[in-house]
């Protein structure tokens, strides 16, 4: 039988390593750094930007966290052994372009190169957030960037309602609430957030005390005001998705506008008697709302939202996809609904996806954000579902 000695002078014949200098340079040039070392020394610093898996559940987990297998890998543990068998499996499971790289991070740190003590979950976060640190496509480092999140809610309505609360279930570090109503008895029929103890109370402080009571990991930033061309920028800026439970034009093209010059996603959703629509504008990589609808109805044609009444557990519906949604982005899971609308009929039971195009001839693009400006379209206020939908 074969010493250990001569298994792993005999498993680094067959792999690529590169010392601390060559695993530098391969991460300067876009390689992914996999560290497999185990919890207890990544806890004492790591690389950042690096993908912690232990070296026992690397084979089960590295599918989900590097789906690529053509993605440069650079394997690192404390002094190159680990990483070593490590490297030889990566290969054996596709992977096309692995290194080990000889001596570790305990060489890596004492070159004095970049390290940081990385961000962990305490014992009471590790309890809560249990059944998503069970998830391989999740796990601490996702929990951890969910943490690190910030979402904004426009509106805490019916759709902001589900939406805000599945959110804050899910350990979302930073939520963000506009709206400049008040509660009102009518309200309760869809909107969970709010109870009959606070109507009269404004709604951002009635949706603040739900939230913060189911977690206290949370930070909520609350907007009494009304949202317009002078403000939305403003408040708009830092956040890394916003959820539009808007219902009214007016809102959702100075949303679009907005969101369009600063680069951030925006998970739409629209509910209309027994109908909703939920999509993904990302205006980096996707169709954006003017590509939805290129210009707003005429004022005859927009009635009062009021008007047309709503099924109240259909916002529960869309906008816990709409939660759903934001959650895929903040952790880069899953297929997104950009360019896809997604249109539920709750009468029928079924769910219909649409193509959305891209408009060439639409001008309000991030790469023209200087040459636009977020003004206010007056008078209109009507569930949009008349659409450009292939």
């Amino acid at each position: 039988m074969a010493s250990f000695r001569e298994l792993l002078a005999a498993t680094k014949a067959e792999i690529r390593e590169v010392d601390t200098d060559g695993g530098a340079t391969a991460l300067a040039a876009g390689a992914t750094l996999v560290d497999v070392r185990e919890p207890d020394e990544t806890a004492q610093g790591v690389v950042p930007g690096s993908v912690t898996i232990v070296r026992g559940n690397l084979e089960a987990q590295i599918e989900n966290r590097v789906p690529d297998k053509s993605t440069p890998l650079v394997v690192m543990c404390a002094g190159g052994v680990r990483s070593a068998f490590a490297a030889k499996s990566l290969a054996e499971l596709g992977y096309t372009d692995v290194v080990s790289m000889d001596g570790g991070f305990n060489k890596w740190k004492d070159e004095g190169r970049e390290w940081a003590a990385p961000q962990t979950l305490d014992g009471a976060q590790r309890n809560r957030y249990s059944r998503h640190l069970l998830l391989p496509e999740v796990g601490e480092e996702g929990q951890l960037k969910l943490l690190d999140a910030k979402v904004l809610l426009l509106g805490a309505g019916g759709l902001g309602s589900p939406a805000a609360l599945y959110l804050a279930a899910a350990g979302v570090g930073t939520i963000g609430i506009v709206d400049m109503d008040v509660v009102d008895e009518s309200n309760l029929q869809r909107q969970i957030l709010h109870n009959l103890d606070r109507v009269g109370e404004r709604k951002v402080d009635s949706a603040k005390k739900t939230l913060t009571a189911m977690n206290p990991d949370l930070e909520v930033i609350t907007y009494d005001e009304r949202l317009g061309a002078n403000n939305i920028l403003e408040i708009l800026e830092g956040y890394d998705v916003v959820i539009d439970g808007a219902d009214n034009f007016p809102s959702r093209y100075i949303l679009n506008d907005a969101s369009v010059k600063l680069g951030i996603p925006v998970v739409h959703g629209s509910i209309f008697r027994f109908e909703g629509q939920i999509t993904v504008f990302d205006p980096l990589d996707g169709p954006t709302y003017r590509d939805l609808l290129p210009e707003p109805p005429p004022p005859e044609l927009a009635p009062s939202c009021a008007e047309a009444g709503v099924l109240g557990v259909l916002p529960g519906i869309v906008g816990s996809i709409q939660a759903l949604e934001a959650i895929k982005l903040i952790l880069g899971l899953g297929d997104s609904l950009k360019g896809r609308l997604v249109a539920f009929d709750a009468l029928e039971m079924s769910f219909r996806e649409y193509k959305i195009p891209v408009d060439p001839a639409n001008e309000v693009t991030h790469a023209n954000r200087d040459r636009f400006d977020v003004v206010e379209l007056d008078g209109l206020c009507m569930p949009a579902f008349t659409a450009n939908v292939g």
